[in-house]
C-alpha cells in the first residue's frame, strides 16, 4: 500500500471511499460495475446517500457528521445498522474515534486495519477481498 489515506477521501459518514467497491468501479471479479463512485467529497453536494438527505452537508456547513449537534441523527443510524448487520462496521464508531483522536489517527489506523496480509494492497469493506490480489 503506497499511498496513504487522505482526508480526500474520508466522507462524511464515515466510510473510506478508498475501501469501498463502487469507488474502483469494478466487482470483486474484475468486470465493470454499472455504477462507479469518485468519492463523496470530489461529487456533487447531493451525490453521496447521506448527503441527499441532510441540509447541514449539502449546504456544507460541516465535514463530517460528528461535527454535528444532531450526531449521531436517524438517518445516520439506518445507514450505519445496514453496514454493521452486513459489513461488520460501525460508521458512527468510526466517526467517534474520528472525533476523539483527530482526522489523521483514524486515517492511520482505517490504513493498517484494510491493508491486505497478502501483497499490502486495499481490502474492500464490502467484498473483505483485496482490490491488487483478490484475496481475502
Amino acid at each position: 500500500m503506497s499511498e496513504k489515506f487522505s482526508a480526500q477521501l474520508l466522507a462524511p459518514c464515515g466510510i473510506y471511499c478508498g475501501t469501498c467497491v463502487a469507488f474502483f468501479g469494478y466487482t470483486m471479479a474484475g468486470k465493470k460495475r454499472k455504477m462507479s463512485c469518485n468519492g463523496c467529497r470530489t461529487r456533487s453536494s447531493n451525490c453521496a446517500f447521506i448527503k441527499k438527505g441532510c441540509s447541514t452537508l449539502a449546504a456544507k456547513q460541516l465535514d463530517y457528521c460528528f461535527e454535528c449537534q444532531s450526531f449521531p441523527c436517524e438517518q445516520l443510524k439506518t445507514l450505519d445498522s445496514r453496514y454493521v448487520d452486513k459489513y461488520n462496521i460501525s460508521l458512527i464508531e468510526n466517526l467517534k474515534h474520528m472525533k476523539a483522536k483527530g482526522v489523521p489517527d483514524f486515517l492511520e489506523t482505517e490504513q493498517q486495519r484494510r491493508k491486505c496480509p497478502t501483497c499490502g494492497g486495499v481490502v474492500c469493506i464490502h467484498t473483505n477481498n483485496c482490490y491488487t490480489c483478490n484475496k481475502p
